[in-house]
């Protein structure tokens, strides 16, 4: 247990290191779309499945209400959380279709999208995609591994890449670039004291 311990945090630090030296310039184009959007009335809608859903959740918690200060609160929804919406969807139409249809509704040209799929091969969040180029929203994309399909999609504006084969050492990665966003998010909008 002692030496599963110790390697699950070497194993993490070493990806810090590497994503430090890979992610400066697309976490600064992320938030540099975020914060356009945000100061002109937009707002960002956020999905995934399973652990990254609850990332997409957590990131609309911390523009919602607020990140490291006290700061008016940001437009940002995520797609995740309405089991009735979701359901309604998933059964009339198709699971495929969950995120997509409601990029449909609340979506609009200037808003940005930020789609969370470990794998990047996700169904639904590939619809998404779809679905807000044909809207002229501004999609980022949040993956492991090597993108998969979603890090090659011709709609995604910026990708954001933890290549690494373990699935919980990217969702690490995927909660650091979470926050990185928003903390750059608050000083951008509101000074370095937000």
């Amino acid at each position: 247990m002692r030496e599963y311990i110790d390697h699950t945090f070497e194993e993490g630090i070493r990806l810090r290191q590497h994503c430090a030296g890979i992610l400066h310039d697309p976490l600064m184009e992320a938030a540099k779309l975020m914060t356009t959007c945000l100061s002109a009335g937009g707002k960002i809608l956020a999905c995934g499945n399973g652990g990254s859903a609850a990332d997409a959740q957590h990131f609309a918690g911390e523009l919602v209400n607020r990140f490291e200060g006290d700061r008016p609160g940001l437009a940002s929804v995520a797609l995740t959380h309405d089991a009735s919406v979701i359901t309604s969807i998933a059964n009339d139409i198709s699971f495929e279709q969950v995120y997509a249809r409601q990029v449909q509704a609340l979506g609009r040209e200037g808003d940005v999208l930020l789609l969370i799929s470990t794998s990047g091969d996700s169904p639904n969040v590939l619809a998404a995609a779809d679905t807000a180029a044909e809207i002229g929203m501004p999609v980022i994309a949040l993956t492991g591994r090597n993108g998969g399909a979603l890090g090659h999609h011709a709609a995604v504006t910026v990708h954001l890449n933890i290549p690494h084969a373990s699935t919980p050492r990217v969702q690490e990665m995927h909660i650091t670039c979470l926050h990185i966003l928003c903390g750059i998010i608050d000083q951008t909008l509101f000074g370095a004291n937000s």
